[in-house]
């Protein structure tokens, strides 16, 4: 019981008392000589003093309680959960998070001999690149706004200089959450989820193509979503990227996606969703009007930053996507896949010209070797890392959290490949991807994973000559990421 208290017990107790006997003392004030009364009024203002000093006690008990509430409220505390700092207010209206990400990767490359005339020459790049190097600030302000702030150090075959990766404000009323900014909007379960739990270094190329269109990184969007325990519902307006150079008119689009999980238990469920985007308006990059649209994607590996597979840049007056995503997970089993539906819309085409249409699917799964489940992302409805239950340590005989995965991903670029009508033609590919990889999380903050691919590419030129081709890849990724 606290002092506050303490002190109001007893003030209670004594005013109940002084009531009593007053009461009394008037009761008897009849049978009492003047002697008597007057010792007994006495009394009571002996009592009634005391009680003002209890009263007065109370006071000064009451107002150090409120001054120390207020001390704790306006402390700040600093921690440092997980190795992510963070500084926060005592009454967690406000906190800053010290954001860092390290993803090194090593690659060898092995193409298949004999290319054709096409590609010779061409020599993919066996050796390292840091996929991401983040470093940021992200937390809350006044309770209910979340804030990021992220530059990126990283690249796709080469170290670039820094970027802005995210820069975004967010809203929070349960259950809707806006926001408004530079991020990745919400297109997929592949592409919400953390780079630094996926599976493999990259994501699968159909996620890749169709969030490229009206999402991707860096995508400054406005974004409203709602979500339930089983439930979510996502749509957001989005324009160019953070860094684009000039146009003449932004690339205006709309991205959706809704998900549901219609079974669950204590240690399974099964994951269902459909999203979307369409690009209402592409940027123009020309004053003559050009409008480009291109779909294209690397090998799910970044090391070398040969694109193998590319629609090219296709004249058009919108786009759009739709795609199925499913999931389904058992303790330390998980199986998903999506499947991605893409079109282009000419612009200006001729009469025996139709508008290309291309498709991209994947399905992949994971084995954790140690027992723990991959996490379910109640924010994004998305899979992440798997806990680690027994954080590397030799001397105890605890070797972290161990994962075997494999994935199966195929796109064509490839539309009316042989028409007639050379206008009518894409020949941006065919693409199909084999990996088998192991995840090693010796803690929450570090991970280390050895990748195989195997990459078949089958694409040809407009003289009908093959471009594509054949390669085994070995990738070994570092990463420390708090």
């Amino acid at each position: 019981m606290t002092k506050a208290h303490t002190a109001w017990r007893a003030a209670l107790i004594a005013g109940a008392s002084l009531v009593a006997m007053t009461g009394a003392a008037h009761a008897q004030t009849a049978t009492q000589t003047p002697e008597q009364q007057q010792a007994r009024i006495e009394a009571l203002e002996a009592q009634l003093q005391a009680l003002s000093g209890q009263i007065a006690d109370l006071k000064a008990a009451t107002a150090a309680s409120l001054k120390d509430v207020r001390t704790i409220q306006s402390a700040t505390v600093v921690s440092v959960a997980n190795g992510k700092p963070t500084i926060a207010s005592g009454d967690g209206a406000f906190s800053a998070n010290i954001h860092a990400v390290m993803q090194l990767d090593a690659a060898w490359y092995n193409q298949d001999s004999g290319l054709g005339a096409s590609v010779v020459g061409r020599d993919l790049n066996s050796g390292t690149n840091f996929r991401r190097a983040r470093l940021g600030v992200d937390g809350k302000a006044f309770k209910n706004f979340d804030y990021s702030v992220l530059l990126d150090f990283g690249g796709a075959g080469t170290d670039g200089a820094g970027t802005l990766q995210e820069l975004w404000l967010q809203y929070n009323y349960a259950p809707f959450k806006v926001k408004v900014g530079a991020f990745a909007p919400n297109v997929g379960l592949e592409d919400v989820a953390s780079t630094n739990g996926s599976l493999f270094p990259e994501r699968p190329t159909g996620s890749e193509l169709s969030r490229g269109l009206a999402g991707a990184d860096k995508r400054i969007a406005l974004q409203a979503q709602a979500l339930g325990e089983r439930w979510l519902i996502s749509g957001a307006v989005t324009g160019a990227k953070a860094g684009d150079g000039a146009t003449f008119d932004e690339q205006l689009g709309y991205v959706g996606r809704v998900v549901y999980v219609p079974l669950k238990g204590y240690d399974w469920l099964i994951h269902t969703g459909v999203n979307a985007s369409l690009v209402a308006q592409p940027a123009q990059t020309t004053a003559g009007g050009a409008y480009p649209i291109n779909v294209t994607d690397r090998p799910e590996l970044r090391v070398d930053g040969t694109q193998l597979i590319s629609s090219g840049a296709i004249d058009s007056s919108g786009a759009r996507h739709y795609g199925f995503e499913l999931a389904a997970q058992k303790q330390n089993f998980l199986i998903q896949g999506e499947y991605f539906d893409i079109a282009l819309d000419r612009r200006n085409r001729a009469a025996n010209v139709s508008d290309p249409k291309f498709h991209a699917w994947y399905v992949e799964g994971s084995w954790v070797l140690t027992g723990e489940a991959r996490k379910y992302n109640a924010g994004n409805f998305a899979f992440d890392a798997p806990a680690v239950t027994n954080p590397f340590d030799p001397k105890a005989g605890k070797w972290g959290a161990w994962e075997l995965a494999a994935r199966y991903s195929t796109a064509d670029l490839n539309y009316h490949e042989y028409a007639t009508v050379a206008a009518d033609r894409v020949r941006g590919g065919n693409q199909d991807i084999v990996s088998l990889g192991v995840n090693w999380f010796p803690n929450t903050v570090t991970k280390f994973s050895l990748d195989y691919l195997d990459v078949d590419v089958d694409r040809r030129d407009a003289a009908g000559a093959q471009i594509g081709q054949g390669y085994k890849a070995i990738n070994v990724r570092s990463q420390y990421a708090f």
